[in-house]
């Protein structure tokens, strides 16, 4: 493995669920099923304020990808922000979802690399629904700010190549990394998919 193909053997290892992950079901799945701007401007919130938290943490935490780790954090509370700065009112969760958790139990640089990596496939498609959620809603100005949103996201896919290139010594260090990235996506499924199925509702159809 080699940072070149890695983030295409994670994808490929977890296509299934990447593609249900990107599903219109997403949106039911992370609202409740109340598909209203705020709602999902506040679910979008939510999670761009647990990635920031989560990523400065991991810059505490690091010698190696301190800078990096930093640099996502800054993006995270800008994204935060922006998304913020749309809704009439917010109260932050006080829970993180059960991908955010285990992100944050990660605790040396080439772990987190995989889990930024798994953590970005996620949020690629995640990001997209918004997208597609804005646009069908004639709303193109949000549909923009999510698009930009998606680009950065889409980019941290090469952050966690980028430090693994840096930190991984051997094939070991290499399936590590590759370990946590599936789980990290795994993880995010099985949370969609309970979701669904305590709604009633079929995670498996891809719409």
């Amino acid at each position: 493995m080699n940072p070149d193909d890695f983030a295409d053997r994670v994808g490929a290892e977890k296509s299934t669920e990447i593609d249900r992950l990107g599903s219109q079901q997403l949106l039911v799945a992370l609202t409740g099923a109340d598909l209203e701007p705020e709602v999902v401007l506040t679910a979008s919130a939510n999670s761009e304020r647990s990635a920031a938290e989560t990523f400065a943490e991991w810059a505490d935490g690091s010698d190696d990808a301190r800078e990096t780790f930093e640099r996502l954090a800054d993006q995270e509370r800008d994204h935060y922000e922006r998304v913020v700065a749309e809704l009439n009112e917010f109260e932050p969760l006080d829970s993180i979802d059960s991908m955010q958790a285990y992100l944050r139990g990660l605790d040396d640089d080439i772990s987190r690399a995989g889990g930024l990596v798994g953590r970005s496939l996620v949020g690629n498609r995640t990001l997209l629904q918004v997208v597609n959620f804005f646009v069908n809603g004639a709303d193109e100005r949000r549909a923009n700010l999510f698009r930009d949103l998606r680009a950065d996201t889409r980019e941290n896919v090469e952050d966690g190549t980028a430090v693994l290139a840096e930190c991984c010594a051997d094939d070991d260090d290499w399936n590590r990394a590759f370990d946590v990235a599936t789980e990290t996506v795994q993880i995010a499924y099985d949370d969609y998919a309970d979701t669904l199925t305590e709604m009633g509702l079929d995670p498996k159809p891809i719409c």
